[in-house]
């Protein structure tokens, strides 16, 4: 089959879009298919798979008019258009929230809509799927289950530890928060924040102002087997989102690698965690210092909680995911 990936974002761009459009073009290649990405990001890399960066027109039109399927990771109306000149099945992954509140014009939602009224359409969680206002089959994020894994015979000897970018949205400051709430009780566990972003100096500020300084290490970014071997050293991720996270592939990746998750409440996060972590209200830093102190207390829990890890994260596999896209595929091709 020939698959054409949209994927507005790709690396050399990180984040959970460009980290999903990668697996599944990998994978959908290793499962004998032929595969291009085009992407409005600009760049370089070594890849199993054609990568056309900000086509123009005519090389649209070829790329469409090449594939037997065109999958959108998130609906891309600069993209879509050739579809009325070629005819071939189209299937979306809704990643995020669709409707009013992302911001766009009232003309641009309504031509989304009538676009994915003629697609067959996936959803990422639950609650997305409750918002995207056409059926869609649920079928979670991937994660790299070859590079994230539970290292054997590990000891882990820090407490606490946060992935993702130090922006606002992400909440690090709730954390910080509650670690100060902590420190008021007597109690002193450490912090590794691993990430970047424009919030880094104030999140550092605030932590040095509220007697943290010594107790919270910020690493920067870090990705890969550099980062599985950090989180295999701590034993609670903690995901203190303020926005509802649509879903949140890096608790699949903090499961399987030993963590207990930690995440707030609202969106897709807690099905990303599943019954292998505790959620919180968002943007309450009270309610999630009580949490990470009920944790920090008993060890007892959080091997629990542990216990079914590898139970849930099976449906989230490279292959399993890719192979209910193909399916999916397969059948409209």
């Amino acid at each position: 089959m020939k698959i054409l990936l949209g994927s507005h974002h790709f690396f050399p761009s990180t984040g959970g879009i460009e980290t999903v459009s990668d697996i599944l073009a990998r994978e959908f290649v290793a499962l004998g298919h032929d595969v291009r990405v085009i992407t409005q990001t600009e760049g370089e890399g070594d890849f199993p798979f054609l990568v056309i960066r900000r086509p123009g027109l005519a090389e649209l039109i070829s790329q469409v008019k090449w594939c037997n399927v065109f999958l959108q990771n998130n609906i891309s109306l600069r993209t879509v258009w050739p579809l009325l000149l070629f005819r071939r099945p189209l299937f979306i992954t809704h990643q995020t929230w669709i409707g009013d509140e992302t911001g766009s014009p009232a003309w641009s939602q309504r031509l989304k809509l009538a676009v994915l009224r003629h697609a067959t359409n996936f959803s990422i969680s639950r609650a997305i799927a409750d918002k995207v206002p056409v059926p869609s089959v649920k079928v979670g994020n991937p994660f790299n289950d070859e590079v994230f894994r539970s290292a054997e015979n590990d000891k882990r000897t820090h407490d606490l530890i946060f992935v993702g970018r130090l922006v606002s949205d992400k909440g690090v400051d709730v954390l910080i928060d509650a670690l100060a709430i902590l420190l008021q009780s007597g109690m002193h566990p450490r912090l590794t924040v691993v990430g970047d972003g424009v919030e880094r100096t104030a999140l550092e500020q605030k932590a040095e102002h509220l007697g943290l300084g010594s107790s919270i290490s910020f690493v920067g970014s870090q990705t890969g087997t550099q980062l599985s071997k950090t989180m295999n050293a701590h034993r609670i991720l903690v995901v203190p989102s303020r926005w509802p996270e649509p879903f949140g592939i890096v608790a699949l990746e903090g499961l399987a690698c030993g963590c207990v998750v930690v995440g707030s409440e609202q969106g897709g996060l807690p099905e990303a965690m599943g019954p292998c972590g505790l959620t919180f209200p968002n943007g309450d830093a009270r309610a999630l210092a009580r949490v990470l102190q009920d944790l920090l207390h008993n060890p007892g829990r959080v091997a629990r909680l542990r216990e079914g890890a590898q139970e849930h994260l099976a449906p989230f596999s490279r292959r399993q995911v890719a192979n209910s896209y193909l399916q999916a595929m397969g059948a409209t091709s």
